[in-house]
C-alpha cells in the first residue's frame, strides 16, 4: 500500500466538499446510525461525515501517526482495509476516499467493506489520468501533463481508478451501484498562503518533482528525467517571479467519482 504523511493529505484534501456536498447525497448520510471511514488519514472526510449525520462515525487507518490527527475528530481504530477488525454487519455505511487507488488489491478491500456493512458501501476515488492544470506560467500545464503521464505509467497501483470502482463493487456482490462525478478544484491566487509559497519553492528546487521520482524514472531515461527536472525548476522560478508581482494564478482540477452500492 502507498503511504502519505499528514501534510500531503491535508494539502490534497484541503477545501474538498467546502463548496458543495451534492455528490455525497447518494450516501444518505442523514439516515445513517453508524458509519466507518476506512483509510481516514487525518480525518478530513471523517469530519464531513460527522457533520452530515447524527449517527456515530468511526475512522480507521493503518498509520498510527495519521490517527493521532483523526482522533481530534472522533473515535478511531487502527486496522488494515483488507482485514477490517469488525464483525459482519457492524455498520450501515462503509466509505473511503482516495484509498482504493493506493491499494495493490482494491477488490479485497471492497469485499471487506461489504462484509462489515449491513446497508451500503461508498468510495470517493479520483481519476488522476483526467487531472487538468491551468496556470499563468505558460510551461506549467505542459510540464505537469508530461510528469503525470510518466507517473501514471510507472506507478504500481491504479491511480486512475475513478468511475471504474463500480466494477469492483459489482464483483463484490453489491447492488444498485451508482456513480456521481465531483470535480475538486484547487486554486492558487493572491494573497498567497504559506502552503502556496512552499509549493512554489518546491517547484523551483525540483523537490516537488522528486517526490514522484521513483515512479517517473521507471518510464523516462536518465537524460529525459534530467531534462524534465531542469525545465521544472525553471518553471518554478517563473512561478515565484509572478508571485512577487501577485500575478500568479493556478487551478488544478481533480475529478473524483462517488460510487455507492447496497449490500
Amino acid at each position: 500500500m502507498r503511504r502519505f504523511d499528514a501534510d500531503y493529505l491535508d494539502a490534497t484534501r484541503e477545501g474538498m466538499w467546502a463548496d458543495s456536498r451534492d455528490a455525497l447525497a447518494p450516501l444518505e448520510l442523514d439516515t445513517r446510525e453508524r458509519v466507518l471511514d476506512v483509510g481516514c488519514g487525518t480525518g478530513k472526510l471523517t469530519a464531513v461525515l460527522a457533520e452530515e449525520t447524527d449517527g456515530e462515525v468511526v475512522g480507521l487507518d493503518a498509520d498510527p501517526g495519521l490517527l493521532a490527527h483523526a482522533r481530534e475528530v472522533g473515535p478511531v481504530v487502527a486496522g488494515d482495509a483488507t482485514r477490517l477488525p469488525f464483525p459482519d454487519d457492524s455498520f450501515d455505511l462503509v466509505v473511503c476516499q482516495a484509498l482504493l487507488i493506493n491499494l495493490p488489491d482494491p477488490a479485497a478491500a471492497v469485499r471487506e467493506f461489504a462484509r462489515v456493512s449491513r446497508g451500503a458501501v461508498a468510495a470517493v476515488e479520483p481519476d488522476n489520468g483526467l487531472v487538468t492544470v491551468e496556470s499563468t506560467v505558460d510551461a506549467e500545464s505542459r510540464l505537469a501533463a508530461k510528469a503525470r503521464e510518466a507517473y501514471l505509467a510507472g506507478v504500481d497501483t491504479n491511480v486512475a481508478l475513478g468511475a471504474d470502482a463500480r466494477d469492483l463493487f459489482t464483483s463484490a456482490g453489491l447492488t444498485d451501484v451508482r456513480t456521481r462525478r465531483y470535480d475538486h478544484a484547487r486554486r492558487v491566487a493572491p494573497p498567497y498562503d504559506q502552503a502556496a509559497l512552499e509549493a512554489a519553492t518546491r517547484k523551483a528546487s525540483g523537490a516537488g518533482l522528486e517526490s514522484d521520482a521513483g515512479e517517473i524514472r521507471k518510464t523516462l531515461s536518465d537524460d529525459e528525467y534530467d531534462e524534465l527536472r531542469a525545465a521544472w525548476r525553471e518553471m518554478g522560478r517563473a512561478v515565484i517571479e509572478q508571485m512577487q508581482d501577485e500575478a500568479y494564478h493556478r487551478t488544478e482540477t481533480v475529478p473524483f467519482f462517488v460510487t455507492v452500492g447496497r449490500t
